[in-house]
């Protein structure tokens, strides 16, 4: 009883993640995908063809770590649940993935310019990483695999003329580096059309703000 309530608190929060993703324009349509890990080696994940910014209650499914299948009779998952696995199965301290294709981090996604990580707060600590990942359907195994390759590398990663995918320890953490990458992206594209140099932090003054600063605590790299 005590795991089905923490579950419907969950969908919950979900549903107030979806909603803030459409409200920010983070999401748009039917696009998009979002899940967060249960307590039991499980996660829950959007359904196929849900719109994020209007989620019922019953608009998840509960898909197993253990046995790669869904758990619960109801709703078909998301197609893409290769790539929220593969980030929950290499990533045991991610507590929520989001998958979403906003107007700037797409366009920079289908690009091949740089994010700039250095220029406030924010960007230092949420868009520290960021990876790129090639162009593989949405939701093959294929690119599931390329996802789970670049998953200890960073907690964005920017699918090539597809989206974004962003994880983190929490939900309210995820939205924050989704909301931080489309504002970084927008800053950036805005700049380069109005032609405003933007001063970039050195990496000195980045290091000490990661290290120093006892704003977040110091994310943890594979090399």
């Amino acid at each position: 009883m005590v795991i089905v309530e923490k579950n419907q608190e969950l969908k919950k929060q979900l549903q107030e993640t979806g909603k803030y993703m459409m409200q920010y324009e983070l999401a748009w349509g039917n696009s998009g995908n979002i899940s967060a890990r249960t307590e039991e080696n499980s996660f829950l994940i959007t359904a196929s063809g849900t719109y994020l910014g209007d989620l019922d209650i019953e608009d998840f499914a509960e898909c197993s770590l253990e046995t790669k299948e869904k758990i619960h009779i109801g709703k078909k998952p998301s197609k893409e649940v290769p790539m929220h696995q593969a980030i929950y199965e290499t990533r045991p301290e991610i507590g929520a993935v989001l998958h979403a294709s906003p107007l700037y981090s797409t366009l920079i996604a289908s690009s091949n310019v740089d994010i700039p990580s250095d220029w406030f707060v924010e960007s230092m600590y949420y868009l520290e990483r960021i990876e790129r990942v090639a162009y593989a359907h949405p939701g093959s195994s294929e690119l599931g695999e390329l996802v789970r390759e670049k998953a200890t590398k960073a907690n964005i990663l920017l699918l090539e003329n597809h989206g974004v995918l962003v994880y983190d320890t929490s939900l309210k953490e995820a939205k924050m580096a989704l909301q931080t990458l489309e504002m970084a992206c927008r800053m950036l594209l805005i700049s380069i059309e109005a032609g405003v140099e933007v001063q970039w932090l050195s990496k000195s003054v980045v290091d000490s703000f990661l290290n120093e600063s006892g704003y977040k605590p110091r994310r943890r790299w594979e090399r």
